[in-house]
């Protein structure tokens, strides 16, 4: 078992913790002896590492109340958020539908890119959907089950450079700077967005958007440039820093605060809320939650894409399922040496939730986009090693009134056998 004293919340003041009075986490990160665990804790600027804690307790009548704790957390430390920027972007683009309220418009209707500008491509077609169309409910659920790119930059098309950042600044989440698709284009390509067209399965036109430019000024942080070497766009090594100032930002902070807005909208200010219909959140739930393996469309192969390929907190060499009981509704990323991890879990068999939230940067020979990062080495073995500190901890602590998870209890799909061959290469 996890024990806390006032020792080791004593000892975490030496090793950089934000601690005060009773902080679990502190007192958790002091306590670890395991070496690997202890090298990160111990060296924070080194590993770019932030941790954020929240424990949830309930009321009688199962209103929840949040207790925050952090572990070196500056919105002006950069970390690149890679596929983490999926959420806002799912979230945005379901809000963005609502919005438009066009009749016979939904997140499962059928759109359609085409192309207007350098380096745009159309997309009329997605072989992994069950009538092949593309759809948003469709790049969501790639997005969200194995953190697919291209779902990713299609959302990034139909919301628009401008109106992601405007939207998420007057949420409150001023941190964040969405300036790219997931693929190579220059700046000036990327502030181009696609024209769409929204249409019937009989491709009767219902829609169509006209593509868009923002001429928005982006601001940089005060200090974004990341190791000691780096390859360039022209795979030339430069000798110096990779500078992320024109690159997706999001603090972790604000990464944190968007999850608890889709998991607990009524405990946010409304202001930070995004517009979603009852049907959106049990959508987001599912797959959020829903492991690669029961999902039928895209049907993917559950070796390779195994139940917590994208749940850090509960990932390592050894383990590839979750607890009995547990399933984690999060958003991880991994880029340029960076792992991170917005996690709410939740135990329906020993009726226990929290969040989590981290992320750390494991690259040991200092050079970035030379695709040798130390993400199984320190990265998966730390975040695990977090997340079942956590957990355990979690199972243990004292509640007043224990949780009803019910509003999480999510029907999943069962994986149907037919002769469809599994896709085993995903680009994420």
């Amino acid at each position: 078992m996890i024990r806390l004293s006032l020792v080791s919340i004593t000892l975490c003041l030496l090793i950089g913790c934000e601690s005060r009075p009773e902080d679990p986490l502190a007192s958790l990160l002091a306590e670890s002896k395991d070496s690997l665990f202890r090298e990160v804790i111990d060296h924070p600027d080194k590993y770019r590492l932030q941790i954020i804690y929240t424990q949830i307790d309930r009321d009688k009548d199962n209103n929840p109340s949040f207790k925050d704790y952090y572990f070196n957390v500056d919105s002006n430390l950069y970390f690149n958020p890679a596929s983490t920027v999926k959420l806002p972007l799912a979230l945005l683009s379901l809000e963005k539908l609502n919005m438009m309220a066009v009749p016979g418009v939904d997140k499962y209707t059928p759109i359609l890119f085409d192309s207007a500008f350098s380096g745009q491509t159309r997309k009329h077609h997605d072989s992994t959907a069950e009538n092949h169309l593309p759809s948003i409910a469709h790049f969501i659920k790639k997005a969200f089950l194995v953190s697919d790119n291209d779902a990713y930059s299609r959302m990034y098309e139909f919301i628009g450079q401008g109106t992601i950042n405007s939207a998420l600044h007057d949420k409150g989440y001023h941190g964040a700077r969405i300036t790219h698709r997931f693929v190579r284009m220059s700046p000036e390509e990327n502030r181009h967005t696609n024209p769409v067209r929204f249409v019937t399965p009989d491709s009767q036109l219902l829609y169509s958007q006209p593509p868009a430019y923002n001429g928005d000024a982006f601001d940089a942080g005060p200090d974004e440039k990341v190791g000691e070497a780096h390859y360039d766009w022209n795979d030339s090594l430069v000798h110096g820093p990779m500078d992320f100032s024109q690159r997706n930002r999001l603090p972790l902070k604000d990464l944190h605060e968007i999850l608890r807005s889709v998991m607990f909208p009524d405990a946010v200010p409304e202001r930070q809320r995004f517009n979603l219909m009852e049907d959106d959140y049990t959508f987001l739930y599912r797959y959020l939650s829903q492991f690669p393996g029961e999902t039928n469309y895209p049907k993917y192969d559950s070796v390779e894409f195994f139940d917590s390929y994208v749940k850090f907190f509960f990932r390592d060499s050894l383990h590839r399922k979750l607890p009995e009981g547990v399933r984690v509704f999060n958003k991880v990323g991994w880029a340029y040496g960076f792992l991170t991890d917005a996690s709410y879990v939740a135990d329906f068999r020993n009726r226990v939730e929290f969040m989590l939230s981290a992320t750390l940067y494991v690259n040991s020979d200092g050079v970035i986009n030379d695709n040798r990062y130390d993400y199984d080495a320190i990265g998966h073995p730390f975040l695990f090693w977090l997340g079942q500190t956590i957990y355990e901890y979690e199972l243990t602590r004292k509640r007043k009134h224990s949780p009803d998870l019910s509003a999480f209890a999510i029907t999943y799909e069962k994986r149907l056998p037919d002769v469809r061959p599994t896709i085993r290469n995903v680009d994420n």
